[in-house]
């Protein structure tokens, strides 16, 4: 028997012989992501028996990173339970998301099912996910490239010296890499010039968090190093990120990177800050994120770059982060 859910009534739940077929809607962005999420285990509860839950994606050809934090926590409900998910009749730019977010690797698609995928041309199935036009811009990665091969010249200048100054005040790797979540949620490794010492992530449950929410800082964290604090107050330690905007994973502005563990906690509306690529710079940035202490606060800066973005707001953004970067109060604590 087929029931609408009466949380969103875009979701069509049929039962049968313990597997619960859930129909999703043309579009699972945040509205129905939030229903999605808020009802999957109630529905898993509804069922005698359940043996496995099937979602049909047959009329879903829309999904942004909302749609895949509601997967997520979906996956991790099911795998709680026992109860083995699979999805059905996936169109491709869904597939597509899926594939980059590394999704496709835990949430397996029925067999027999691709004669059901609709066809599209070439150019069609070669498209990004439908997210935001900042992600479709050539012009914006035409700017990212010109100004990563700037920043890599840069940063090839001043390696010499920067290793040798770090080396010398603390023992370790010069460089510091950490994984993040970029665009649509997908895992990177990001770059920097190291400025805490060398067992920091180790160290990092012996220091307070002064911030609220889904983010860690600590104005005067004693993990930071001497030369550590002085990259900074600069924003020198930044510098290797501009490979990762070269390779895609960032932008030049854009939104906070974000690691894994913060978008554990994240609730469902704020994975559309995943909508855009990260960026080495942004509003976060500019509006002073050493003094940012709400993690609501970022995601309503996050928002509003998105709200607000062009090609022209971005420039905008870029100059702002040259004046930001030459006052006495730029840098991270």
């Amino acid at each position: 028997m087929a029931r609408q859910s009466p949380s969103h009534p875009a979701f069509v739940r049929t039962v049968q012989n313990g597997i619960l077929f859930l129909q999703l809607p043309s579009r699972l962005t945040v509205s129905e992501a939030v229903a999605f999420r808020a009802g999957f285990a109630d529905w898993l509860a509804a069922v005698d028996g359940l043996r496995q839950v099937v979602l049909d994606f047959g009329r879903t050809a829309v999904i942004d990173s909302s749609g895949i934090g509601a997967l997520v926590g979906a996956i991790k409900t099911a795998k709680e339970q026992a109860v083995p998910l699979c999805a059905w009749s996936l169109h491709r730019q869904v597939f597509l998301a899926l594939q980059m977010t590394g999704l496709e690797k835990v949430l397996p698609v029925a067999a027999h099912s691709e004669g059901l995928l609709p066809q599209l041309s070439r150019a069609e199935d070669q498209r990004p996910p439908l997210t935001h036009p900042s992600v479709r811009s050539g012009v914006k990665r035409f700017l990212d490239i010109c100004g990563a091969l700037i920043g890599l010249g840069l940063t090839a200048l001043l390696f010499l010296p920067l290793a040798l100054a770090i080396r010398l005040d603390s023992p370790g790797p010069i460089l510091f890499s950490q994984v993040r979540c970029g665009w649509m949620g997908r895992h990177f490794r990001i770059w920097k010039f190291r400025s805490m010492v060398s067992n920091a992530e180790v160290l990092k449950s012996t220091v307070t968090n002064q911030a609220q929410g889904a983010f860690f800082k600590n104005d005067k964290d004693p993990r930071i190093t001497k030369v550590g604090r002085i990259l900074r107050k600069t924003s020198l330690d930044e510098l290797p990120q501009f490979w990762n905007v070269l390779i895609g994973d960032m932008s030049l502005i854009g939104t906070r990177p974000a690691t894994p563990d913060e978008v554990l906690r994240y609730a469902i509306p704020s994975w559309q800050r995943f909508d855009v690529r990260p960026g080495l710079s942004g509003e976060w940035q500019v509006s002073g994120r050493s003094s940012i202490r709400d993690f609501e606060d970022v995601i309503k800066l996050d928002l509003r770059y998105q709200q607000n973005w062009s090609l022209a707001y971005d420039l905008k953004l870029i100059a702002k982060t040259f004046l930001v970067l030459l006052s006495k109060d730029s840098g991270a604590a």
